[in-house]
């Protein structure tokens, strides 16, 4: 069975037993979770999409707070003496999905 699911504003194709990360979700590790905002559902070649897609995807949480990897965003205009410099570390939740109802 594979779903699509929107987690968080984002889109994601799943299945039973996938690991993904996902944008941070609250909760700690071993926690249960369900999304229900389920965009699309193939059952054994069965597709439903839109409003017709009723399932509920369940998964638990592996990992609470994984960092990504560091982005800079580097200003700056020569001859000018400007320079600014910013980063950020994205946060993630690392979860697997355990069934799709």
């Amino acid at each position: 069975m594979l779903a699509v699911v929107k987690i968080a504003g984002q889109q994601f194709k799943v299945q039973a037993g996938d690991s993904l990360y996902v944008p941070h979700l609250q909760g700690n590790t071993g926690d249960k979770v369900e999304f229900n905002d389920v965009l699309m559902v193939d059952n054994s070649g069965t597709v439903s999409a839109g409003s017709d897609a009723k399932a509920t995807v369940t998964a638990e949480i592996v990992r609470a707070l994984v960092q990504g990897d560091k982005v800079i965003a580097f200003k700056m205009k020569r001859r000018k003496g400007f320079r600014k410099k910013h980063g950020h570390r994205t946060h993630y939740t690392q979860i697997k999905i355990e069934s799709i109802a």
